[in-house]
């Protein structure tokens, strides 16, 4: 695979190739686009793609930029697919469900108003599980996207069409979504950085729910410094435009003197680690420890967790899909249907146990960051599994018969609510990447990108590119959904 396409560049690089006219619009999109018609035979990871809309908007962009427009917004003319979950007024929106393979809205979500709004092209779609349930990405319209870095790998989900596209060099950055680690566990295994915000720096607006709380909209890119940037131009409470009111976002310096982390790859016990991704993030320890930070085993009391997880999931999934359910009876894949299924029996002494349960863990949390600023422990539990499996089939030795259980890593700091980031760690023995995670306080999500930032400019991991092509891997030979 060649690497010296514009769409390596970083996010901030391309905005500033832009802005200079080194580099037109039309240039950077045709390379994107390009991208994609190299890397999507083996990865899949793009199911929807519009390249004369997207090169019409590339030429408006460098129209107003050759006119000496003034005031153009930071992002014009950055070419971006977003996720297949995310609606985009008139561009097919399948949600990764039969049910909807020629849904075309008529509405756009927040978080793609808010990249529309500081100027990125929205040029297509990145693949997901069915209605984004599952941390693998496959489903039946489209088939499955494949790991980058082997493609008999799992890209993760439910973002991991995105990962991927970002992964190979596709764009620099890209929206996504995350309930139980789907912005988290695609970028760990994908070697790329991907942040879970707090709640409402990227709100839902109606007809959306702006009250569920589980899954949030956020960003993943190849650097800290490229998510950090899309959070300060696109957060922001309320349905209107982004009006960040945390940060700074983005800071120069890498220093962490001052910060006192908590750092327990299995979180004190509570999680079970293939030996190799164990071995990787325990070895981060020493990077923190000389970047000045102050190193704890503490780890908060998350014996609350797994139920507030399930039950909010339940909860949110069934209101979301009681309707599609009603009209299609026996349509949804039988994980999700379970999910449905079990949000519609919630009783309110089920709901009654769960605010409790919910408080508590909130007080514990509250608890814990009073003497920690952040939480350091694995992205994911296991190294990029099977694609032709659903789920990992074990960790370690232990058979696994739920399909959650392997994500206890991720979906045990949602139920806290907590903004939390995966950035690259390293890589196991053959050659597959492994994340850390971090995770802050309520509303501390610029501490988190601080703390990213230290660790990755002191490791580099996040540089290593797939190489889809160096093993000789032929197009012919994958066969994709479509």
């Amino acid at each position: 695979m060649t690497t010296d396409s514009p769409t390596w560049l970083s996010l901030t690089e391309q905005a500033a190739v832009l802005d200079s006219r080194e580099l037109s619009s039309v240039e950077l999109v045709t390379a994107h686009l390009d991208r994609i018609a190299e890397i999507n035979p083996a990865t899949n990871a793009i199911v929807t793609l519009e390249p004369e809309r997207a090169l019409a908007a590339a030429r408006e962009a460098d129209r107003r930029r050759a006119a000496g427009e003034e005031g153009l917004p930071p992002l014009c003319g950055v070419p971006m697919t977003h996720k297949d979950t995310h609606d985009t007024t008139g561009m097919r929106t399948t949600y990764g469900s039969e049910l909807f393979a020629d849904h075309v809205p008529q509405r756009t979500s927040t978080v793609i108003a808010r990249l529309q709004s500081v100027g990125v092209i929205s040029t297509g779609k990145s693949n997901v599980p069915e209605f984004a349930a599952g941390a693998h990405t496959a489903n039946r319209v489209f088939g499955t996207t494949r790991n980058p870095f082997d493609i008999t790998r799992s890209a993760a989900g439910s973002s991991g069409g995105a990962a991927a596209a970002i992964a190979c060099g596709v764009q620099a950055a890209g929206d996504g979504s995350d309930t139980g680690g789907s912005l988290r566990l695609p970028a760990s295994f994908n070697n790329i950085v991907g942040l879970r915000p707090s709640h409402g720096w990227i709100p839902r607006t109606f007809p959306e729910d702006p009250w569920q709380w589980l899954s949030q909209p956020g960003f993943m890119a190849r650097t800290v410094d490229d998510v950090a940037w899309l959070m300060e131009l696109c957060s922001g409470t309320g349905p209107g435009p982004a009006s960040p009111r945390c940060g700074p976002w983005r800071e120069e310096a890498t220093d962490l003197s001052g910060i006192t982390a908590g750092f327990s790859p299995d979180l004190g016990g509570q999680l079970e680690l293939e030996a190799e991704v164990r071995d990787v993030v325990a070895g981060a320890a020493s990077v923190f420890a000389d970047l000045g930070a102050r190193l704890s085993e503490a780890v908060p009391d998350l014996r609350a967790a797994r139920g507030v997880f399930r039950t909010a999931r339940a909860y949110e999934f069934a209101a979301n899909l009681r309707e599609v359910d009603a009209t299609h009876p026996g349509r949804l894949k039988a994980s999700l249907q379970a999910d449905v299924d079990a949000g519609l029996a919630l009783t309110a002494p089920d709901l009654f146990d769960f605010d409790r349960a919910r408080t508590k863990l909130w007080a514990a949390m509250n608890d814990y960051f009073s003497t920690h600023d952040v939480l350091i422990t694995v992205t994911s539990q296991v190294l990029p599994f099977s694609a032709e499996d659903d789920y990992p089939t074990r960790i370690n030795s232990r058979p696994i018969d739920d399909y959650m259980a392997w994500v206890d890593s991720t979906t045990l700091i949602s139920a806290t609510g907590c903004p939390a980031l995966s950035v690259p760690a390293g890589f196991g023995s053959t050659g597959l990447p492994i994340g850390l995670q971090i995770i802050g306080p309520v509303g501390g999500d610029a501490t988190v990108l601080r703390v990213a930032r230290g660790f990755e400019a002191a490791t580099g991991y996040a540089r290593r590119r797939p190489d889809l092509w160096g093993a000789g891997i032929s197009s012919r030979e994958v066969s994709i959904g479509g």
